[in-house]
């Protein structure tokens, strides 16, 4: 009998490798998810909606960029062994073999996967931007110490997918190794990596291409006009390079942008979406609300107003149900995640800087352990799951998603609670990453704009979802 992941694999061949049958099997297959979403009883029928448009509109763009030739051939087989394998389509909610070894030895799930920034370099001068443009001082982790910690996603976590950040990561040099090193040796992983796009040349792209387990998102803050504001003149006419460049070598790519107060009516109309989509060839879109952090109101300039929040909301809804784009909102997405994915849980995740700092989350700059550190005591990340930090965090999202107040619109411990954060996660071992971190938490009128920003949310939000009940 041939099971589901094994029909899952049949289907992606079909679609990614046979032209003539390609858009009969990705129907087919369309269908075949909605039924299966439709009958998992496990979710509430609105979060199985959602993951089904999600998967829905990768499915679309997949088939949009095949029809164009933008995916080589050696990426293809890629998505097919990795993605198939550790598929989060076909375990939805139902932790693998290899998590419940994991949880019989250490007493719970492991983490989903990581985010890595392993330099703190860039080659660009962003607009309040933490990353350094010094090539010789700022805080670089030495590749030993990456590459165990990558092993460990693989090995002990059983995980295939990591995220790297930074800094700018394609920057990154040590030991006489760089990020390519790090994907050729895991190459059993799918790395996906949030970059400028400065630095992919003809060259990378092509290096990139034939490893076939890494995905660029670049980074853009909307059109020519806002990218060049903060990144730098000149700097989107040099993305639009690397789209070409990726084109050409076969490289999926996707779109990372940065809301706020600037760009966020950008981001409400469709020509945005469809340039970057239709136009360049993106196949997915992150988009990351700024998260103020430091002291003072000039911290809360960029931040994205209530009411606008709520319009990115509509307007996520929208892009999946008409345009099928995948587009996934860190903060407006929650119902395809089950609410907050920190503090390494269950399909979640954990967040090391430069420094090798283990946070909960990038959005989230405190922290109780350090990667360097624990290993020069003999233990390993798998400690650093088991912080009064993380266990707090855990505590919260699985108290907080099964009651009755779970308000799939403020999923985020720290920028949608924060007064619970400070009251109940934060913990006395807790350190700040850095010096904005720091002075949020001794400034009174970041606690206050914090808590009022919460309070007008919530009263916002809850409207919302009333109204989406009132017309299911």
């Amino acid at each position: 009998m041939k099971t589901t992941e094994f029909l899952f694999g049949e289907a992606l061949n079909l679609i990614l490798n046979q032209k003539a049958s390609r858009h009969l099997t990705a129907k087919k297959f369309d269908k075949f998810m909605y039924n299966r979403l439709s009958g998992n009883d496990s979710q509430p029928s609105q979060t199985n909606h959602f993951r089904y448009l999600y998967y829905s509109s990768v499915l679309n763009t997949v088939v949009k960029n095949l029809d164009k030739h933008n995916y080589s051939k050696k990426s293809i087989e890629k998505i097919i062994k990795i993605v198939v394998s550790d598929s989060t389509f076909n375990k939805i909610n139902k932790p693998s073999e290899r998590s419940e070894q994991f949880k019989s030895q250490y007493g719970d799930y492991p983490p989903g996967f990581i985010t890595l920034s392993p330099t703190q370099r860039c080659n660009l001068h962003c607009t309040g931007c933490y990353a350094s443009s010094d090539q010789t001082t700022v805080p670089t982790l030495p590749y030993s110490i990456v590459d165990r910690i990558i092993g460990e996603v693989y090995y002990v976590f059983g995980r295939r997918f990591v995220v790297i950040s930074g800094g700018e990561p394609f920057l990154y040099k040590s030991e006489g190794k760089t990020l390519i090193d790090v994907f050729k040796k895991y190459n059993d992983i799918f790395f996906l990596v949030y970059t400028n796009g400065t630095l992919i040349t003809e060259e990378v792209a092509q290096k990139l291409a034939e490893l076939g387990n890494v995905t660029p998102a670049i980074s853009v803050e909307g059109f020519e006009m806002e990218t060049d504001e903060r990144r730098g003149n000149g700097v989107h006419k040099r993305i639009l390079k690397t789209f070409e460049n990726l084109r050409n070598a076969g490289v999926p790519f996707g779109i990372s942008v940065t809301a706020t107060r600037k760009n966020c009516d950008t981001l409400l109309k469709d020509d945005f979406y469809d340039y970057y989509f239709e136009e360049q060839g993106a196949t997915y879109m992150f988009q990351f609300q700024f998260m103020p952090i430091g002291r003072g109101k000039e911290t809360f300039d960029l931040m994205v107003e209530p009411k606008k929040r709520i319009q990115l909301y509509k307007a996520w809804e929208r892009l999946l149900e008409e345009k099928r784009y995948p587009v996934a909102d860190f903060w407006n997405s929650a119902l395809l995640t089950n609410g907050c994915i920190a503090y390494g849980r269950m399909g979640g995740y954990l967040y090391i800087d430069w420094n090798g700092n283990i946070m909960p989350c990038v959005f989230v700059p405190y922290y109780e352990d350090n990667i360097i550190d624990l290993y020069r005591e003999g233990k390993s990340l798998v400690d650093a799951t088991k912080s009064l930090l993380m266990k707090r965090g855990k505590k919260w999202q699985t108290e907080y998603f099964n009651s009755q107040d779970y308000n799939y619109l403020m999923p985020c411990s720290i920028r949608d609670h924060y007064r619970n954060f400070r009251e109940n996660i934060f913990t006395e071992e807790s350190k700040p990453e850095n010096l904005q971190a720091e002075e949020a938490l001794i400034d009174e009128s970041y606690y206050q704009q914090m808590e009022d920003y919460d309070l007008e949310l919530e009263e916002l939000s809850r409207r919302e979802i009333k109204a989406e009940h009132i017309n299911l």
